[in-house]
């Protein structure tokens, strides 16, 4: 496995990790309802795409189907927590990465 693949599949599972810790916070299914540890993870998925992307470039790979992933990623702090904005743009990060692996990668 290359380092642009190692690092995908991290931002993969980092990226489930807040979807499912969102999830859990927005249905109340987490009782002490810590925002913290899903704003770390958001910095953790931000910065593990970004450094994906600088793998893929420095092995000649194409960046640009994972761009949009990154600019909804980055949008995200414009909507508010709760909403519904919110969680359809977190859905939209999801699907737009797992298109971009897809056409990266194959």
């Amino acid at each position: 496995m290359t380092a642009p693949h190692l690092a995908l599949n991290v931002t993969a599972l980092l990226l489930a990790g807040l979807l499912l810790l969102g999830l859990s916070l927005q249905r109340g299914w987490r009782q002490d309802q810590a925002r913290w540890p899903h704003h770390a993870l958001f910095f953790a998925v931000t910065v593990s795409l970004a450094l994906s992307l600088f793998l893929l470039w420095r092995r000649h790979l194409p960046v640009w189907p994972l761009l949009p992933a990154l600019a909804l990623l980055l949008s995200m702090p414009l909507t508010r927590p709760g909403q519904a904005n919110h969680w359809q743009r977190a859905l939209l990060v999801t699907l737009a990465f797992m298109l971009g692996v897809l056409i990266t990668v194959r």
